[in-house]
C-alpha cells in the first residue's frame, strides 16, 4: 500500500500540480447494498473471520476498516467530480476483487461497486461502464452487477493470470502472455468504442491497474512506461469525443513502490491531458 502515499510526490516529481479533495467516508449502508451485510459488520468491528483474512491476504485492522470507507467514498466523490467537470480520479481505489459475499485478492470491499451502485440508486446518472484494465480480471466487480442492465462490466486481463477461476463481465477479454503496446492499444479502442456505443454510459468508471507492465511482479504481459499512459491517454480521449464523465482508480501493481507509485503518477497526468484535448492543466484533480 506505500505506493498510494507515493502518489503525490510522483505527481509533484513529474512537475505536475495537484488538487486534493478529502473523502467522507462512505456510509455503512452503501456497502452493505453491494456486500454481504454481515461481512460488512465484521470489516467495520475489526472481526473478520481467519478464513476470509486469508483469501483477502491482510488483516483487516480498525485502519484498514477506516481505510476501506474512505477509499469508497474517494471513488464516489470522484464520480461526482468527473458528472460535473468530465475527469477526475481517486488517489487509491480500484478494489475490484471483492465480492458479494467478502473480500479476496488485498480487496476488502468494492468501491467501484459501492460507487457505481449509489451513483445510479440517487439517480446522479443513468448507466455506468466500469472498464477494467488490469492485469486481473475483475471478478468481483462483475459477480457483483451481474445481470444488471444499468451498470455494465468489460475487463481486459491476461487470461492465464489470478484468479483461477473467472467471473462473468458483461464482456470479458482474456490476452494471452507476454501482450506488447500496439497490439494492446488495438484490442481496447475497438472494446471501448463497441461498449460505448452498445451500452451508451453516462459514466465511465476506469479501473487503471499499471500491473500490466512488462516488469510487475504480478503480470503476464509485456505493456512499456509508455503504452501504460497512452493507454489512458486513449480512454480519457475516447471518453471526452463521446460527451462521456469519466473517473479513474488506481488498480494494481507490484513492485518498487516509488516505481509503480511513477507509473500511476504518468498515466493520471496523460489522462488529465488527454481529457483537456493536451491543453496543460492547472491541476491532477484527486478524488480521495
Amino acid at each position: 500500500m506505500d505506493k498510494y502515499a507515493l502518489l503525490p510526490a510522483a505527481l509533484a516529481a513529474a512537475g505536475q500540480a495537484v488538487q486534493l479533495f478529502t473523502p467522507e467516508p462512505m456510509p455503512e449502508c452503501w456497502l452493505s447494498a453491494v456486500h454481504d451485510p454481515d461481512y460488512v459488520a465484521a470489516v467495520l468491528a475489526a472481526a473478520v473471520p481467519p478464513a476470509i483474512e486469508r483469501r483477502i491476504g491482510i488483516p483487516v485492522t480498525p485502519a484498514v476498516a477506516r481505510r476501506t470507507r474512505l477509499v469508497a467514498g474517494g471513488t464516489w466523490a470522484a464520480a461526482c467530480h468527473a458528472l460535473a467537470h468530465g475527469w477526475a480520479a481517486n488517489g487509491a481505489g480500484g478494489s475490484h476483487h471483492a465480492g458479494p459475499d467478502g473480500g479476496a485478492g488485498y480487496c476488502v470491499t468494492n468501491d467501484l461497486a459501492i460507487a457505481a451502485h449509489r451513483l445510479v440508486a440517487e439517480g446522479a446518472v443513468a448507466r455506468i461502464l466500469i472498464l477494467d484494465l488490469d492485469v486481473h480480471q475483475g471478478d468481483g466487480t462483475a459477480l457483483i452487477m451481474a445481470g444488471r442492465d444499468d451498470v455494465f462490466t468489460l475487463s481486459i486481463h491476461a487470461e492465464r493470470n489470478f484468479p483461477v477461476r473467472k467471473a462473468r463481465s458483461h464482456r470479458d477479454i482474456g490476452l494471452p502472455d507476454g501482450v506488447g503496446d500496439a497490439d494492446y492499444r488495438a484490442i481496447l479502442a475497438d472494446a471501448l468504442a463497441d461498449a460505448l456505443r452498445q451500452w451508451r454510459p453516462g459514466l465511465v468508471m476506469l479501473q487503471a491497474g499499471v500491473d500490466p507492465h512488462a516488469d510487475d511482479r504480478l503480470g503476464r504481459l509485456a505493456l512499456t512506461d509508455a503504452g501504460l499512459a497512452a493507454r489512458d491517454a486513449h480512454v480519457a480521449r475516447t471518453c471526452r469525443a463521446a460527451g462521456v464523465p469519466l473517473v479513474v482508480t488506481l488498480g494494481g501493481g507490484y513492485g518498487d513502490p516509488a516505481t509503480i507509485a511513477a507509473r500511476h503518477a504518468a498515466g493520471l497526468i496523460a489522462g488529465w491531458q488527454a481529457a483537456n484535448a493536451g491543453e496543460m492543466p492547472p491541476g491532477v484533480r484527486i478524488g480521495g
